[in-house]
């Protein structure tokens, strides 16, 4: 690695160290940032990557979420008593509790979240296009359904997770430090399978899949282990999200395909999907512009992020850093192509 990538490395890590000590209001904001990296990052693996438009990635998102959940309560309580409105409040959980319950839900989270692409990445996987991206769109909404009805997680009602045991700053500072670790564990995990003969794989898959085969490539199989990848990271993201948030609904935030299932896709493309850099530079400028309109624009913000979403599309169709390498290719083309 040269010298000025080093530098550079060095520079954003000590930028993410003293993030939230530079802004300790925006501390909150910032590991959401990070969570909205790693959504990023997953969506990409199947969508830039391999070229398979999924609309079902908030599934895992959410049974992370609640998984972890499940863990954390029902290590200490019986979760039915605890998500019943009559008992929620007189349930606690001390320090320890806390933390041990927390520990066992983050291993938890990926372990379901990665079962659940197995299995249904065995039986939709085959399908390709169109119908793919349907049947993956359906998957999300089936799980926003089932958890709203089932009564044992709240319901509709939704799941209140466990109060953190300490002050709020300490709190934002604790996620953040769980968020960031998540978005440096998953871009550098990526970058190393990238690199390797899965990533070829993956890149074979997107530029003809039928002749991949012919070669003997076992798609389906290399589909299937792409997903559980992205879900692997995705069941953390959401284990964290759900304890940040600290209430986990099932159709607006667990399974959110109208926020989170399109933030992800909007954010990969507007940095440059296929890249190991745009989906990370497209998180940033996403997140950012969208507290900017939900801060100043209040009443008015959903409607600025609709047209924010027009104009990726018409004007940033290769994202960023594609608009970046054909408007400056002596800078960025090498870069770009050596991510990718």
């Amino acid at each position: 690695m040269s010298a000025r990538r080093w530098a550079l490395h060095g520079a954003l890590a000590l930028l993410t160290a003293a993030a939230p000590f530079l802004l300790p209001a925006l501390a909150v904001q910032l590991a959401m940032l990070w969570i909205m990296v790693t959504l990023a990052l997953t969506w990409d693996t199947l969508g830039g990557q391999m070229g398979y438009n999924s609309f079902g990635n908030i599934l895992f998102f959410g049974i992370g979420m609640y998984a972890s959940a499940i863990v954390q309560v029902g290590l200490f309580h019986d979760v039915a008593a605890y998500t019943d409105p009559a008992g929620s409040g007189s349930l606690t959980f001390t320090p320890r509790e806390y933390y041990l319950g927390l520990a066992a839900g983050l291993l938890a989270a990926p372990i379901a979240a990665t079962l659940a692409a197995l299995a249904f990445g065995a039986l939709i996987l085959g399908l390709r296009g169109p119908y793919f991206a349907i049947a993956t769109l359906g998957l999300g909404i089936a799980g926003g359904e089932f958890a709203a009805a089932w009564g044992y997680v709240g319901g509709a009602s939704g799941f209140l997770m466990p109060v953190f045991p300490g002050e709020f700053g300490r709190r934002a500072l604790f996620f953040y430090a769980l968020a960031a670790s998540l978005g440096i564990a998953t871009f550098a995990a990526l970058r190393w399978l990238y690199g390797r003969r899965f990533g070829l794989a993956l890149n074979a898959i997107r530029d003809d899949e039928d002749k991949a085969e012919a070669l003997g490539l076992p798609t389906v199989r290399v589909k299937i282990a792409a997903w559980a990848v992205s879900a692997f990271f995705l069941g953390l993201a959401g284990a964290i999200f759900g304890n940040l948030n600290g209430l986990i609904e099932p159709r607006e935030v667990a399974f959110s395909g109208a926020t989170f299932g399109v933030w992800m896709v909007l954010m990969a493309i507007l940095g440059g999907k296929g890249t190991m850099w745009g989906p990370v530079v497209g998180a940033v400028v996403f997140h950012v512009t969208k507290e900017l309109f939900w801060t100043y624009l209040l009443g008015w913000q959903r409607v600025a992020l609709g047209v924010l979403i027009v104009v990726i599309v018409l004007f940033f169709p290769l994202g960023i850093l594609g608009h970046a390498r054909r408007r400056w290719p002596e800078t960025f083309r090498a870069r770009v192509e050596g991510a990718a």
